[in-house]
């Protein structure tokens, strides 16, 4: 199984740009994608049925904003929507999926550049987030979780850490929550695979044009529970596919 993760930055404008084609070249079994800034009143047969797909949206209430879906072929047990708290829910930022195997967690975690205030709401869902993994947990589930994280954990996940030590995205306060996944149970299955890899990013800055320099952040992740972890045999980027300012990211399951 092939699972793919990928913050599009607007589903309508990516399918302009030939979405259902990267599907298709990428053989994901499932496709997790965030940033959709669209309802589903506003997508075309063409987005929200690709063949061979089943589809699931969340969109934020607010028009054009923030948003997710999930593509799969392989029919989940059940669909859920949110983390069941109203704050973050209305966001459209999360879609749990269950499978035979594993709980699936696509998440469009807050950004906080815009100002203290956005800082603590995100910081307020990673605790909501944390919480929904305990409980996870608790009723013994296999967890894997995939998304735009917008946190990098580490100086080596970012091109320049001391120039951006004071931005949010690699705050202390932020980066302190990776190491809180880790000490809940959740691999970084990307440096569990990759651990001393450099210059690995999945997105870069439009307005710099830092694409073309590979001057970028490890923001979008895989985590998964250390058993489901155990058996992923690549965790990386499909570094070359364009269409955003977002790679997607990806595990393979045998």
């Amino acid at each position: 199984m092939r699972i793919v993760s990928w913050n599009v930055n607007g589903i309508r404008a990516i399918a302009k740009k030939g979405f259902a084609d990267r599907l298709k070249e990428m053989d994901a079994d499932i496709v997790c994608i965030q940033e959709t800034k669209a309802s589903i009143d506003q997508l075309e047969a063409g987005i929200t049925n690709i063949d061979g797909y089943q589809s699931y949206f969340h969109s934020a209430e607010r028009k054009g904003y923030s948003g997710t879906a999930i593509y799969t072929r392989v029919s989940p047990l059940s669909v859920t929507y949110g983390l069941g708290v109203d704050e973050f829910d209305h966001e459209g930022r999360t879609i749990i999926a269950t499978f035979e195997d594993f709980v699936l967690l696509n998440i469009y975690f807050p950004n906080g550049t815009s100002g203290d205030e956005r800082i603590a709401f995100k910081l307020r869902f990673y605790d909501c987030f944390i919480d929904k993994i305990l409980e996870l947990k608790k009723l013994g589930k296999q967890i894997i979780v995939c998304g735009d994280v917008n946190t990098a954990h580490n100086e080596i996940d970012l091109s320049n850490p001391k120039a951006n030590s004071k931005l949010s995205g690699f705050l202390p306060e932020e980066r302190v929550y990776i190491d809180k996944f880790i000490e809940i149970g959740l691999v970084d299955t990307f440096r569990k695979l990759h651990p001393d890899e450099t210059e690995k990013y999945s997105w870069w800055s439009y307005k710099t044009f830092a694409r073309d320099r590979n001057v970028g952040w490890r923001i979008d992740y895989f985590f998964a529970t250390k058993e489901t972890a155990s058996r992923i045999t690549e965790s990386n980027m499909f570094s070359d596919v364009m269409g955003s300012d977002h790679c997607p990211v990806f595990i393979d399951i045998p």
